[in-house]
């Protein structure tokens, strides 16, 4: 496969001189940028993929055939007259 560039920025002098201080020995400028913006992208995924799973969990939600309370207290309040009637 062949290689492509990351398009370059322009940014002030300052801020240049403190992302070169920033780099560790033997790194370079160019793979400073790449691991930044590969790790940008990993966040980028996983936040998508967290937003993905709580929209699927919402529609999950509202989806389930769930009992009203009120029929779950009437079922109950059913219970408790015929368990006192037997008494």
């Amino acid at each position: 496969m062949k290689t492509a560039t990351i398009p370059s920025i322009c940014v002030e002098p300052a801020f240049l001189n403190e992302v070169e201080r920033a780099l560790d020995p033997n790194e370079s400028l160019a793979s400073f940028v790449e691991t930044a913006v590969r790790h940008e992208i990993q966040q980028r995924q996983a936040q998508a993929g967290w937003l993905q799973r709580g929209a699927a969990a919402t529609r999950h939600h509202r989806a389930a055939a769930g009992i009203p309370a009120e029929t779950v207290i009437a079922r109950l309040e059913a219970k408790l007259v015929a368990a006192r009637q037997r008494k």
